[in-house]
């Protein structure tokens, strides 16, 4: 554990201060993804904790629940008299090529037509498994890519540690800090409260590690902003991650809301995106446009496989880089199983938001840039090791808190934090809403 913490405190530039970590038992796995978590949302406190020290002189305890860590990296919320929509689409998954195993991630309609632009049209499950049993795994993972979609093979840790990106993703730092323009002193307006009010985070980020660091920085008393485009939905998340936010939709490609959204920039404290390294240069919105429109912007992003390499514009999501760099064959060894077997969560999205929410705490005050991706965060996991195999105590009704949230789903219990920080309660002002659901302004 404290491994895990001391990586994570020296990437961020902490101080090795211990933190207190209460309850015992770890998620099931090959790896020690309880004390990633662990660590993850520890880190995260501590950038917090750090944060009000410099602004009030005196620095908080902090404490991490592993149950409530654990239980936090799968989902927090609990629907009454209502269901999440489901996390995959109809035939996403694990197949089995002529040569191993690939993943196949068609939970956005243009990811799932450009892997049946290649398979062709695909009625269910049992109709993938038989187009995809035809391939080579190598050669249908680059022909799903060039078609735009998203699609990894099955590789070992071995086999990642000589391919091109494993090389050059290894090689970088878990989170890569840029110094930027000094921020101007602003007058704090937060409290002991909530550290993070009068902080505008601008989100554009999607699915899970973005929203994930901009529900922690909402939960400190951030005004979160998350921008969609229009048309973009991910039913089976939103209710878990838009928690404490605001969520608008413009259009970067229309005239009109490029300015709105130009506007919102200038204003900004912080930027969170998750686009592949040259999606907003494309756009018009690449690194010099960014800090041109905003000088002073705290610039906070990641990307699935990294920052260098041949995929450093590729598309990926948490369940295809645990294929690309050996974690779902290191679990299939673990579990003698014969097929790909994943982490119990997605740790690799959850750790990363917390690490991108500590990173843009750290950078408060100072400006900056910081960049990770969920390929690093996998190297980071890995090289700890296996965990302990005690068993969590099943989760029960005295886990949740007991507010209700009034959701437009229905009401809903999130469970309690796993976090404490002395004097500094996580908490949400507005409970998650629909994408789309407010206007593109700041309070």
């Amino acid at each position: 554990m404290t491994g895990l913490l001391t990586s994570i405190q020296a990437a961020l530039g902490l101080p090795h201060t211990p933190i207190a970590f209460t309850s015992s038992g770890a998620l099931p796995s090959a790896f020690a993804v309880t004390d990633l978590a662990c660590a993850s949302i520890a880190a995260a406190g501590q950038a917090a904790s750090e944060w009000l020290q410099q602004q009030t002189g005196r620095l908080p305890n902090l404490e991490v629940d592993r149950r409530l860590a654990s239980f936090w990296f799968a989902t927090s919320i609990r629907p009454v008299g209502w269901s999440v929509p489901p996390l995959w689409d109809a035939v996403a998954g694990d197949y089995a090529t002529k040569d191993g195993w690939i993943r196949l991630h068609t939970n956005a309609p243009h990811h799932r037509a450009a892997a049946e632009s290649v398979l062709g049209a695909c009625a269910d499950r049992a109709d993938v498994a038989s187009k995809v049993a035809q391939w080579a795994k190598s050669d249908l993972e680059q022909a799903v890519v060039d078609a735009g979609g998203c699609a990894a093979e099955m590789r070992s840790w071995a086999q990642w540690q000589t391919h091109p990106q494993g090389l050059a993703v290894n090689a970088e730092p878990l989170i890569q800090f840029r110094a930027g323009h000094p921020q101007q002193r602003k007058s704090w307006k937060g409290s002991v409260a909530q550290p993070l009010a009068g902080i505008k985070v601008l989100d554009l980020t999607r699915v899970l590690a973005g929203p994930i660091a901009s529900r922690f920085l909402a939960g400190l008393g951030a005004d979160v902003l998350r921008i969609d485009p229009p048309t973009w939905n991910e039913p089976g998340v939103v209710p878990e991650v838009t928690l404490g936010k605001r969520c608008a939709r413009l259009d970067l490609h229309d005239k009109t809301d490029r300015a709105v959204f130009e506007s919102l920039l200038k204003d900004a404290d912080i930027l969170l995106h998750g686009y592949r390294a040259d999606a907003l240069e494309k756009i018009g919105y690449g690194v010099a446009e960014r800090q041109k429109l905003a000088p002073d912007l705290i610039d906070v992003c990641l990307n699935a496989y990294g920052w260098s390499g041949p995929w450093q514009n590729r598309r990926g999501f948490d369940s295809l880089v645990q294929m690309s760099s050996g974690i779902a064959e290191a679990g299939m060894q673990w579990k003698k199983s014969d097929k790909p077997t994943p982490l119990p969560v997605q740790a690799l999205d959850h750790a990363t938001g917390y690490l991108m929410a500590a990173a843009a705490i750290t950078l408060l005050g100072r400006g900056g840039s910081a960049r990770l991706s969920l390929a690093r965060t996998a190297k980071l996991l890995i090289e700890h090791g296996a965990g302990t195999a005690e068993a969590l105590r099943a989760e029960d009704e005295n886990d949740q808190g007991l507010l209700v949230e009034q959701t437009p789903w229905g009401p809903a219990h999130r469970l309690q934090v796993p976090l404490k920080i002395t004097g500094t309660p996580l908490q949400w002002a507005i409970p998650a809403s629909e994408l789309g659901s407010h206007r593109a302004q700041w309070w």
